[in-house]
């Protein structure tokens, strides 16, 4: 795993918005964030798992979660513009974004690929943290030192067969990141990149790999130290880079 840990309320003062948050990496992200004195927003399509994850970060005396329910297949530019409005209202700033939230799709050649299923991944994967980061990046620069972490595959690096919208989407991420990495690295002290999660214990990875023992993968909980580097202080020069949270 990637060797980090993160020293005691390192992330104490922090306003960070997780998407995806209801389960699988996001909800480990959410709660390591909110362990280490982060004030997370929480952000998901189900608001019952949004709010079980709630009560995880009461439960550790952590500073209280936001909840914002939003659906990313359905999202609009008022979805993003009332997100934006609430937390400059509640909270004035954002330290850290983590667009984690992702579809699969279907595994099927390309030849064969439903055009609905295409346009509902590329939505959620590709669009939606476009308009998210755009419409944060006020309040993103309003931090000392704030940090955007992406989401990438191995499939965004390397074309698969069969992986269609899923491996496009991914490679649209990595040069997002890039692309914003560069403009904002000399202009702000926000800082842009990726974390490649590997082949983690979640339901996409079941779904995609149906025949794959389940218990041979790590648990999003072991793969956090990635996710903590990044969102810290630590990271502060680390700026277009994508890092594979299962490295040697």
């Amino acid at each position: 795993m990637f060797n980090y840990s993160a020293p005691a309320l390192s992330l104490k003062g922090k306003v960070i918005l997780v998407t995806g948050a209801g389960d699988g990496i996001g909800r480990s992200a959410a709660l390591a964030y909110a362990q280490l004195g982060a004030t997370v927003i929480l952000l998901g399509r189900n608001l019952d798992k949004l709010n079980a994850v709630y009560d995880q970060i009461e439960a550790l005396n952590a500073p209280q979660a936001a909840i914002f329910p939003l659906n990313l297949e359905t999202a609009s530019e008022q979805s993003y513009i009332e997100l934006t409005d609430i937390i400059d209202q509640e909270f004035g700033v954002l330290d850290g974004l983590l667009h984690n939230a992702a579809l699969l799709g279907m595994r099927t050649p390309i030849e064969n690929y439903d055009p609905i299923t295409w346009e509902q991944v590329m939505k959620v994967n590709a669009s939606a943290p476009f308009h998210l980061t755009q419409s944060l990046l006020p309040l993103l620069h309003r931090s000392k030192n704030a940090s955007i972490i992406f989401t990438s595959s191995s499939v965004g690096k390397i074309g698969k067969a069969y992986w269609g919208a899923y491996s496009v989407s991914k490679f649209a991420i990595q040069g997002m990141m890039e692309i914003l990495a560069d403009e904002l690295e000399n202009t702000s002290n926000i800082r842009s990149n990726c974390i490649n999660p590997g082949a983690t214990r979640t339901a996409m990875r079941a779904a995609a790999y149906p025949g794959e023992q389940p218990e041979n993968n790590p648990t999003p909980e072991e793969i956090m130290p990635a996710y903590l580097y990044l969102m810290s202080d630590d990271s502060l020069d680390i700026n277009g880079q994508t890092i594979n949270a299962q490295q040697k």
